[in-house]
């Protein structure tokens, strides 16, 4: 067994262990002509920018607000079209809609910008021009009113990332014991009873776990998704910008790798402290619902 798992371990190790040294630039001011261990130290100098910016109150609004926003549509959603998907009879339809559903989530954020910007430019998209027109509303700037994004990036979140919880929810589904169902029939439970009694309770153990996977990364961002959907209009900052655009931006002006690195370190850092906390925080609830 652990010769079976040498080459993960190897690759972990390379890809996410060694490169951990790299945090102490951080705390440095980089000079590639120094390299990093030769290079001066600022303490805690990098860390200041990211407090210090007027922005830093948006940005970090913006990166937790939108992952908890998509941490619970993307389970709600997924659990319905798992739901969905389980009861059809038909096998060959079944698998047509798990590729169907499952599709989005493979097709690069940049091609998905381009399809955002086909159904929204104000000039030739089809809101503006086929849509709007239908009900007898005005075209719409899209790329100019804040008021519409939150909502725009939601929805195409959830349709890219959905298919890809869908298809861990339908395998628990799968996984559960057909017998519960029949016996449930027996007992004239209908269909909504028996999702609400067998399935859901069933799914909870895939829902923890996912939970805490995103949640760990609730300080990070799709920065593609930040980024190139909103077609880096400058307008849109205040609903778009989080912590990883931010960076990505200070950077191009400044060129300032140690602040970058000090804006990894403060996500991975509490990305950890979120995720420790909400493993003892499910622990203990499960501890406390076994004693009744």
């Amino acid at each position: 067994m652990f010769i079976m798992m040498a080459p993960g371990l190897i690759y972990l190790f390379i890809n996410n262990y060694i490169p951990m040294a790299g945090l102490v630039i951080a705390f440095k001011k980089m000079d590639f002509r120094k390299g990093i261990w030769g290079s001066d130290w600022v303490g805690f100098d990098n860390f200041k920018y990211l407090f210090t910016t007027p922005d830093a109150f948006v940005i970090t609004r913006n990166t937790i607000l939108y992952n908890i926003a998509f941490i619970i549509v993307n389970i709600v959603v997924g659990i319905i079209f798992a739901i969905f998907i389980s009861e059809m009879m038909n096998k060959h339809m079944k698998k047509l809609y798990q590729s169907a559903v499952l599709l989005p989530f493979l097709i690069s954020m940049v091609i998905v910008s381009y399809i955002v910007y086909a159904i929204l430019s104000p000039e030739t998209g089809l809101m503006n021009k086929t849509v709007l027109p239908m009900v007898g509303k005005d075209p719409i700037s899209w790329y100019s009113e804040t008021k519409y994004w939150p909502y725009i990036l939601i929805i195409v979140n959830t349709w890219k990332g959905v298919g890809y919880g869908c298809l861990i929810y339908l395998a628990s589904i799968i996984g559960i014991d057909r017998s519960l169902y029949e016996a449930a029939d027996i007992d004239g439970a209908g269909k909504w009873v028996q999702i609400r009694t067998i399935t859901l309770p069933m799914l909870l153990p895939s829902v923890i776990t996912l939970t805490l996977l995103n949640v760990g990364r609730i300080f990070f961002s799709d920065f593609s998704l930040f980024y190139q959907v909103p077609q880096n209009s400058g307008i849109l900052y205040s609903v778009t910008n989080t912590i990883d655009t931010y960076v990505y931006r200070a950077l191009l002006q400044l060129g300032d790798t140690g602040m970058a690195s000090a804006a990894g370190f403060y996500q991975s850092v509490i990305g950890f402290l979120l995720i420790i906390g909400c493993n003892w925080v499910v622990r203990k609830l499960d501890r406390e619902s076994a004693l009744f």
